[in-house]
């Protein structure tokens, strides 16, 4: 008898929610946009939300996992920095004057290591894997299965080629900076190295290891603090700024692998790890203005109080979902 398998379930709401969920937390959580150009979302959706839902789809469709979508992640970050925004080789970009290259320069690539590692980690960390980790906390029951078709993945993937190339050409028609081949080059073969590595990975596994691993609280303060330290390191740290976010973001490795590993890691483990960063992010929106819409500092408060509220909304019925499955399922 031919037993029919029956068809995974799609979750439309989960994955729309991501499209629109990552540019949130990129630009506006952070504090780069206020509350007044909140149309902007519409702009930057395709970018920001079609990259995180691509990679995200792509690595459940192929029964990967969270290293598939690190590695996805940095070739994102290589992606946008280098080719939509080009902040990786611009020395002043959009003329705000803010010598993003001076520390760390590296004269012979037109780069400064600071920046790179600072902006990649920015991407990684919150516009990808935190922007994932809360969308797939929201739908615990679908967070590692697909939640698009063929015909809704060619869509995204549409949608995402369309808004790196309308990024692209508004951040060029701003600045007219244009990199030289040989930046763009050597960038592009880093984002194929990162993309073709993420498939090489093989595909998830269930943890096998009894290490012991702290209750998520201490997770997510730990994840806070060490996302803290990455938007604290001052730039004026030149060469120790670098080694100083490097050192952050390996510690964060270390200690994610050495948990995940754990037949006591559960997805309030990972929610924590988002909730930390987004948090960071939170708080530290009030410590600088926006980058754009030249609002009042009330109105620049005010907007990253809203956004800072709605991550913690979120945040919160992430977890009581994922405690009440867990409830339920012992």
């Amino acid at each position: 008898m031919t037993v029919i398998q029956p068809k995974p379930r799609r979750s439309i709401a989960a994955a729309v929610g991501l499209f629109f969920l990552a540019p949130l937390i990129a630009e506006y959580l952070l504090g780069d946009l206020p509350i007044t150009l909140l149309i902007a979302l519409v702009l930057m959706a395709p970018m920001y939300g079609g990259g995180a839902l691509l990679i995200r789809e792509l690595v459940r469709r192929t029964g990967r996992g969270w290293p598939s979508i690190f590695l996805l992640a940095i070739a994102y970050g290589i992606l946008e920095e280098a080719f939509t925004t080009q902040t990786f080789f611009n020395p002043n970009y959009l003329g705000m004057n803010f010598h993003l290259l001076d520390a760390a320069n590296i004269p012979a690539l037109g780069i400064g290591a600071w920046w790179t590692l600072f902006v990649l980690t920015l991407h990684v960390a919150w516009s990808i894997c935190t922007s994932i980790a809360l969308a797939e906390a929201l739908v615990p029951s679908r967070s590692t299965t697909p939640w698009l078709g063929s015909i809704g993945l060619s869509i995204v993937t549409l949608l995402f080629v369309i808004g790196v190339v309308v990024m692209t050409r508004m951040g060029y028609a701003k600045d007219h900076y244009l990199a030289s081949r040989a930046q763009f080059i050597t960038a592009a073969i880093f984002v194929v190295l990162f993309a073709v590595a993420a498939f090489l990975l093989p595909r998830a596994k269930p943890a096998t290891t009894s290490n012991s691993v702290p209750n998520p609280w201490l997770t997510g303060a730990i994840a806070l603090a060490l996302a803290s330290g990455v938007l604290l390191v001052p730039q004026n740290w030149n060469w120790w700024a670098a080694a100083a976010v490097f050192a952050l973001d390996a510690v964060a490795l270390i200690l994610i692998l050495f948990w995940s590993k754990s037949t006591a890691w559960t997805p309030l483990h990972k929610l924590s790890l988002a909730a930390g960063a987004a948090l960071a992010y939170g708080w530290h929106s009030f410590t600088r203005p926006p980058l754009a819409g030249n609002v009042s500092l009330p109105v620049a408060r005010l907007s990253n109080a809203a956004f800072t509220l709605f991550a913690i909304a979120l945040l919160v019925l992430a977890a009581s979902r994922n405690t009440r499955i867990r409830t339920e399922g012992s």
